[in-house]
């Protein structure tokens, strides 16, 4: 799946646009290097997202194409 549409449809990010503009301004990591909107994203990689001056870690447990709002916090972890 897309970084971008993984970071929507896990909730991370509430919108596409808003998560692309994120990776386009280099403020979104997988795996400690620096990603674009379209890198696919799977199970295991770690995630870094620099939110102003403050950097969340997020372990991605598993992959969904549209989860329910009771699945979305089996998609990841916070590290």
């Amino acid at each position: 799946m897309r970084l971008d549409k993984f970071l929507k449809v896990s909730r991370i990010i509430k919108r596409r646009t808003i998560a692309n503009q994120a990776c386009d301004q280099g403020r979104v990591k997988i795996n400690g290097r620096v990603a674009k909107a379209a890198a696919e994203v799977k199970a295991g990689d770690v995630l870094e997202i620099q939110f102003g001056d403050r950097v969340m870690r997020y372990q991605i447990l598993q992959v969904v194409e549209s989860p329910s709002k009771e699945q979305v916090s089996e998609l990841y972890k916070v590290i």
